[in-house]
């Protein structure tokens, strides 16, 4: 525990050196964090600014508004229409460096209207294990990452936020619909309105670690082991079945490999991959 408030008193460092600061904020387990840490910090001279698009569940756009009003922050937020975005909807394997370049030029100005000239966001020490390219496009762009920079892990910031009382401590990762849908496969608005009221289902089930993969008439369920017997279940597996077939699939299967982060970048060559 002393090693981990070493590097919370470096982030509280950076932070307060800083002086203002924008945080884009998507209400998950990092940026609530990174949110709350600067708002204690800095004050009146932090804002959070979140976006809203068809690529990230509207249920976790309310949550951050919510939690912002929680704290007393000011909150901009940012509507963007990802299938505007040259090489978004043909799912390129570097669609996620599009995206972020495209989001995160919106947060840019506007932070920069709002009088804000520094934007952080909230990536983390174990960001750099997995295919990332969207953090190239940050990185492009002069966005900090304050939790990155202080050497803060996943595990790391859910002990500071339990500890600091924050909802999210728990809360499970959040990723863009997009990554559900292989490389390659066309995104539609149908295929994320699909996945995204798959697992709002799932979650409302009562499970807490979530994918659902979209593999044309087939999705494939992620989620971590321990909770197999609840969907293996005989009435909640045909509970499952006749809700997500319902939603134009033919096959709802479950990965015996459970949940994991960037399971879709496993069939990814090297030459495919971002230098």
């Amino acid at each position: 525990m002393y090693e981990l408030h070493i590097k919370k008193e470096k982030l509280e460092e950076s932070l307060s050196k800083l002086g203002k600061i924008a945080v884009a904020f998507s209400g998950g387990v990092d940026s609530t964090f990174l949110l709350d840490t600067a708002n204690k910090v800095l004050n009146e001279n932090v804002i959070a600014v979140t976006g809203r698009s068809a690529a990230f569940p509207e249920r976790e756009s309310d949550e951050a508004a919510s939690f912002c009003r929680s704290i007393g922050v000011r909150q901009e937020t940012v509507t963007i229409d990802q299938m505007t975005v040259p090489g978004f909807r043909e799912n390129r394997p570097d669609r996620c460096y599009l995206c972020k370049k495209t989001l995160f030029t919106a947060f840019l100005e506007t932070a920069e209207k709002n009088g804000f000239s520094i934007l952080a966001e909230g990536s983390n020490a174990d960001d750099v294990n997995d295919y990332r390219p969207g953090m190239i496009a940050i990185s492009e762009l002069g966005v900090l990452s304050p939790l990155r920079e202080a050497g803060l892990s996943k595990e790391d910031i859910r002990t500071l936020s339990k500890e600091a009382g924050l909802p999210t401590w728990s809360k499970p990762s959040l990723a863009c619909l997009a990554t559900r849908i292989p490389y390659g496969d066309e995104i539609t608005e149908d295929k994320l309105s699909l996945i995204d009221k798959s697992e709002q289902f799932l979650f409302d089930l009562g499970l807490s670690q979530v994918r659902v993969r979209l593999y044309g008439n087939t999705v494939r369920i992620e989620t971590d082991p321990s909770q197999f017997g609840t969907i293996l279940d005989p009435e909640t597996a045909k509970l499952i079945n006749g809700y997500i077939s319902g939603l134009g699939v033919t096959y709802v299967t479950l990965d015996l490999g459970g949940y994991r982060t960037g399971s879709m970048n496993l069939v990814l060559s090297e030459n495919e991959k971002m230098s």
